[in-house]
């Protein structure tokens, strides 16, 4: 929508100048040459590079209306790709979009939500099952020490040795 701004100019009562301006800035566009924006002009730059050769290939092998209709099927998806736009969209992005709500992403998406009170159970039972291997590490190194001390053997030395005198002392 545009909105139309009425200026008048004091000496002449009677002219008036109108500008319309547009309402959303977003949607103006740069164009670079020929009224075209470079997106534009990159399309309609290679349908005409794939449109014309296929014109003149159909042209030899069928009739001129045969090619003419060839050549716009051929065209037509770069027209599609530089002028269709929806919602400030492009057509690949709006072709992306509709690829992944059918091929991609599951048919049915349930609603989930995250519970704050199974949530703090969840970190209570995790916070249990650390305490019960930190209990279970310290009595395996405790039982090992157990073993050792059993047999005799005393840091790595089987009973007897000659060992260091300054640790038997200290012992």
């Amino acid at each position: 929508m545009q909105r139309e701004y009425y200026t008048q100019i004091k000496e002449e009562k009677m002219a008036a100048s109108y500008i319309s301006i547009p309402r959303d800035l977003t949607k103006v566009k740069s164009k670079v040459m020929f009224n075209l924006t470079k997106r534009q002009l990159i399309c309609f730059g290679m349908a005409v590079l794939i449109g014309v050769p296929s014109f003149f290939l159909l042209k030899a092998a069928t009739g001129v209306n045969a090619a003419v209709m060839g050549m716009m099927a051929v065209m037509m998806p770069f027209f599609f790709l530089a002028m269709y736009e929806k919602n400030g969209q492009p057509l690949e992005v709006i072709l992306i979009h509709i690829i992944e709500t059918v091929f991609i992403r599951p048919k049915i998406r349930p609603y989930v939500t995250d519970n704050y009170y199974s949530a703090l159970i969840r970190q209570a039972e995790a916070e249990r099952e650390v305490e019960r291997i930190v209990r279970l590490s310290g009595k395996e190194k405790k039982h090992r020490k157990e073993v050792c001390y059993a047999g005799g053997i005393k840091s790595g030395r089987k009973k007897g040795g000659n060992g260091n005198l300054k640790e038997k002392q200290e012992r």
